[in-house]
């Protein structure tokens, strides 16, 4: 039996692999990650990779946009779309590319000086406008590209080479801080546990709207107080205590709590509020902006001449 034409031109149109199930193979990246060996970033690399091909999201369907720092190395070494952005200005980057092409998955992944610290202001409106993104930030409690300074996130009394007598400050706590100022995601992940973690980030990008993951990714070489053996023996899932997030008052208690246990998974969701995107006008119809012919329509152009004559 043989093939008409159109078959032939239908198949040919098809891209390699296009109809076939994903695989982390699919989205292995020209560059090989240089983080230190036991590095939880290698963690998180591995996890979002699974999230994706367990979605079936193309790497063509999806843009890894970063900062500055060794986490911030990430979109690198994953084959989607990609940004190596400016230090804290990955989430501002990051709403523009959503906004002139919402039908993209957004994923940000950053450090917590590069998120919590320089881009804090960011992170704040980002999450108050509730931009349709994923944010992942890898948590190591300290400066690691830098060579082991404190970071926002850092203990208080913690020695590192900035604060060789150990820390004054009170670290900021993100998962609380992240629900009160509009995030309508908020999870916690422990790059230990990288099946959990997969699970997360997949409802992160499922979510329309704002989706933080804090994910404690261990520094082997510059946090030895805040290690695997700190996390393995402290974190417990949410999942087990039969946690609802949508309880507002225990997504905060959980949030608060840091000693003996920390709490991972998901604390806290909602969706009654439309992602920033869908409350622009201009974006209801003709799809992305992205796709659109340039320049301005006839009408338009003679409205805004009168106006100025």
């Amino acid at each position: 039996m043989t093939l008409s034409t159109v078959e032939l031109e239908s198949k040919a149109a098809v891209p390699p692999r296009a109809n076939l199930p994903l695989t982390v193979k699919d989205f292995k990246g020209k560059a090989e990650p240089d983080w230190c060996p036991g590095c939880g970033d290698f963690g998180v690399l591995v996890a979002l990779k699974q999230a994706l091909a367990e979605l079936g999201i193309r790497p063509h369907q999806a843009m890894v946009i970063s900062g500055i720092g060794c986490s911030s190395n990430l979109p690198g070494y994953i084959s989607t779309y990609g940004m190596h952005t400016l230090h804290g200005r990955a989430l501002s980057v990051a709403t523009g590319a959503q906004m002139a092409n919402h039908e993209l998955k957004i994923i940000v992944t950053g450090g917590d000086g590069d998120g919590y610290g320089i881009g804090g202001n960011h992170f704040v409106h980002s999450m108050r406008r509730n931009v349709d993104l994923t944010y992942i930030v890898m948590n190591n409690q300290v400066y690691g590209l830098t060579t082991g300074q404190i970071s926002p996130t850092s203990t208080k009394g913690m020695k590192t080479k900035s604060t060789p007598a150990g820390s004054v400050e009170n670290p900021i706590n993100p998962i609380p801080l992240a629900i009160a100022a509009g995030a309508t995601y908020v999870a916690r992940a422990y790059t230990g546990q990288v099946k959990h973690m997969v699970e997360l980030i997949k409802g992160g990008i499922q979510h329309r709207g704002f989706s933080l993951i804090d994910a404690f990714s261990p520094c082997v070489t510059f946090n030895l107080e805040n290690d695997h053996d700190f996390f393995k023996q402290r974190t417990f899932k949410l999942e087990d205590k039969k946690h609802n997030p949508t309880d507002f008052a225990a997504a905060m208690k959980y949030g608060y709590e840091w000693g003996d246990e920390i709490a991972i998974g998901l604390f806290w969701k909602r969706d009654d509020l439309p992602a920033l995107d869908q409350l622009e006008p201009v974006l209801d119809e003709g799809g992305p902006m992205a796709r659109r012919r340039l320049g301005i329509a006839p009408a338009a152009a003679q409205s805004l001449i009168r106006e100025l004559m």
